[in-house]
């Protein structure tokens, strides 16, 4: 009996031992990591996803994953190739395609992505014009994520994709640009209604030069005329009298009643006005001037 619980405390001890070992030499790799094993401090190989062993205290893993990481990159200040002080800020898509480069040739591939990608968004601001940051933004993100993914290759790393989020301008500029486009939208205006002039005095033109062939034609859009500005319910009329019918009632008019009327009539003499006499000035007491010398003497 000693001799079996013996035996018995022997499997109980080396199987509590095998669950340890196999717990410890167990690992998981989901589904978007990859599993790096190192032995020894060496690399040994890429372990896929699912349940892995590994032996107990020789070997390590490193998982690494796989998804796309979205990296904000910190607003950066500048100036343009035309001396315009700017503040742009971006985003970074990149993922792992080598993670035994990715863990092995750089420390921190995370914090090396974002570094290549500050100074790369420098550069560019520094080679680009205003006008290319605010309207030229596709061939600036392309230039953006071919510089950054030329280091990055090296790494392990794949760039998907750059934007630029943002561009910031001085508001001193924000306001010149307004003026800038405010002028030239009134330059449109009135070069649009420039040639709205033209063409409608071109059809003006041959729409009078259609109507002076047929005077009924002229008369019916004089009444369609007043009929449209009589549909505006308004309380003054004013109806324009055509030419015509002065011409009309002239010709419709006697002659000798014509001819009276052009006769002009003989001017009335006018009565001649005789100047007033003067009277003698007086003195004190109604007194002519003279005898008033005369007394004096």
């Amino acid at each position: 009996m000693d001799i079996l619980a013996v035996i018995g405390a022997i499997f109980g001890v080396g199987a509590i031992a095998g669950g340890i070992v196999t717990a410890m030499s167990a690992r998981i790799v989901t589904q978007y990591e990859k599993g790096l094993v190192f032995r020894f401090g060496r690399v040994v190989g890429t372990r896929d996803p699912g349940l892995r062993m590994l032996i107990p205290f020789v070997d390590r893993m490193r998982k690494v994953s796989t998804q796309i990481v979205t990296m904000p990159v910190p607003a950066q200040d500048g100036i343009t190739r035309d001396n315009v002080t700017v503040r742009v800020d971006a985003v970074v898509y990149f993922r792992v395609i080598d993670p035994v480069c990715a863990v092995v040739e750089v420390q921190n591939y995370l914090f090396a992505v974002g570094q290549v990608a500050q100074t790369s968004l420098r550069s560019i601001i520094g080679k680009s014009d205003l006008d290319s940051l605010l309207s030229n933004r596709e061939e600036l993100n392309k230039g953006l994520e071919i510089m950054i993914d030329s280091p990055a290759l090296g790494w392990g790393i794949h760039i998907d994709r750059v934007e630029i989020k943002d561009v910031s301008i001085p508001d001193s500029l924000k306001r010149s640009m307004s003026r800038q486009a405010e002028a030239e939208r009134e330059r449109r205006a009135r070069v649009i209604s420039a040639e709205g002039e033209l063409q409608a005095s071109k059809k003006l033109a041959q729409a009078g030069a259609q109507m002076s062939e047929s005077p009924a034609a002229l008369q019916l859009r004089l009444l369609e005329t007043v009929v449209q500005v009589a549909a505006e319910k308004n309380s003054t009329l004013v109806l324009p009298f055509p030419v015509e019918l002065l011409r009309f009632l002239e010709r419709g008019t006697p002659s000798g009643a014509s001819a009276a009327e052009s006769t002009p009539t003989a001017p009335q003499p006018t009565p001649e006005i005789t100047p007033p006499e003067p009277t003698p000035a007086l003195g004190h007491g109604n007194t002519p001037a003279a005898e008033q010398d005369g007394m004096r003497s």
